[in-house]
């Protein structure tokens, strides 16, 4: 198979995917910056620099850099339409607007019965001082856009969540918060490629945030019949094939979803778990 690779060609995914590939399969990278569509007499072509993505057999989605609402629209439209065309995108185009926006993955995560902390999401910072009381006074706060732990905060003084969150009014960016969970300083990776799963522990004791790019170790972690039934659960709700569900396990004894990451990395999970997750992820692109 002709596999296009949306992410940096000198990223470590592309080369690991590339080394599980082999002779058996064709890894293209192909990068968001140089979409581009053509439309005449003769129909519609995709193309990223010389690449027409139409005579792709399959597209892997290996990453969502931010842009602007322009770019971003027309990248998800091109995304779409190449599904339209019978090029098997992974994950679809629908599943990656939906888990790359954390408002809209909590609302679909409680309709789906799931727990979720507390969240508000507004756009004065009036609205945002109001939420922050009633969260408790103690909230972290998200870009509504983003991953990997950057940009965000604790705010558990008045003053400085005013200032926050006239900043992000100021800026035109929604303000999202959540009620902060008191954990013991470890959170629960669960990585599902079709109906496989593989799991890891992230412990970071300094800090509350347990991000492996934030310095939070891999643990291995049993996936138990629990965690199984709710990283399904999660992954339907949103339309994922292959992406990684974030469990936090708070003091309070329960178990919350934190996140739905379309496009999981794998590098600490391969190294804990010992799998070979990239062959795994194109076994699974092939089969669909």
């Amino acid at each position: 198979m002709r596999i296009a690779v949306l992410g940096s060609a000198t990223s470590w995914y592309v080369g690991d995917l590339r080394r599980a590939a082999g002779t058996q399969h064709s890894i293209v990278p192909v990068t968001y910056r140089h979409l581009a569509a053509n439309i005449d007499r003769d129909g519609l072509t995709l193309h990223s620099g010389d690449e027409d993505l139409r005579g792709c057999d399959a597209l892997l989605v290996r990453s969502m850099p931010p842009g602007s609402l322009e770019q971003v629209i027309f990248r998800m439209n091109a995304l779409a339409q190449l599904a339209e065309a019978c090029v098997r995108v992974v994950n679809s185009p629908r599943s990656i607007e939906v888990a790359v926006d954390k408002y809209l993955t909590s609302a679909k995560l409680q309709a789906a019965g799931l727990r979720v902390p507390r969240t508000a999401t507004c756009q004065t910072w009036e609205q945002g001082l109001e939420q922050f009381a009633a969260l408790g006074g103690d909230v972290v706060v998200k870009p509504l856009f983003g991953g990997e732990g950057r940009g965000i905060t604790r705010l558990d003084d008045e003053a400085v969540a005013q200032r926050v969150f006239k900043t992000l009014e100021q800026i035109g960016a929604v303000i999202y918060l959540q009620e902060f969970i008191a954990h013991e300083g470890c959170d629960l990776r669960v990585m599902l490629i079709g109906d496989q799963l593989l799991g890891m522990r992230r412990r970071h004791p300094a800090d509350w945030r347990t991000n492996i790019s934030l310095g939070a170790k891999a643990e291995p972690l049993e996936v138990t019949d629990e965690l199984a039934q709710l990283a399904r659960r999660a992954c339907a709700a949103i339309g994922t094939e292959i992406a990684g569900v974030d469990f936090l396990p708070g003091r309070d004894g329960q178990l919350y979803v934190i996140e739905v990451n379309a496009v999981p990395g794998w590098r600490a999970l391969s190294r804990v778990t010992g799998a070979d997750v990239a062959k795994h992820v194109l076994q699974h692109v092939a089969a669909g």
